[in-house]
């Protein structure tokens, strides 16, 4: 992998700030012409460092009001286990992250649902029911105190 210049950084800190800013204005904003910026915006596709264009949606507006930690440990931890649950989590929508963790716990999940209703649902018509959970453990968040998806380059 190619080492990131200041160049490359101070791209991908304006990218990761607004996705869809012109090239003329990324250009402008990184001290680069629009030819070589763009040509070093698509080597950061072509090498994986920016992985995709999204929009960030404000989870609270589509009616997803509540964010719930959930601690999974699995009765065993063999490999076979361990990719059976991450293939059937994958799948879930109401997740938005899995971490595979070190101590106590297996997994770390972040899970939204519309209310507390909506997450008794998802537990028990979908988490409950996989095989090998041998205990869950909820968090609720209260509130939000930050939240960024922006990489410290």
């Amino acid at each position: 992998m190619h080492a990131l210049d200041a160049i490359d950084r101070k791209i991908l800190g304006y990218l990761q700030s607004d996705g869809r800013v012109t090239m003329a204005e990324l250009a402008e904003k990184v001290g680069l012409s629009v030819s070589p910026c763009h040509r070093r915006v698509k080597l950061l596709e072509e090498r994986g460092v920016i992985s995709r264009y999204i929009a960030t949606v404000d989870q609270k507006s589509v009616g997803l009001h509540v964010s719930v930690f959930i601690s999974i440990k699995l009765a065993r931890q063999k490999e076979e286990d361990l990719n059976r649950f991450a293939r059937a989590i994958s799948k879930w929508e109401e997740v938005l992250e899995c971490y595979l963790m070190t101590g106590n716990r297996d997994y770390l999940l972040r899970v939204v649902a519309a209310d507390l209703s909506s997450y008794e649902a998802f537990l028990k018509n979908k988490l409950t029911r996989l095989d090998g959970i041998a205990s869950i453990e909820s968090s609720f968040a209260l509130s939000q105190v930050k939240y960024s998806i922006a990489l410290p380059v």
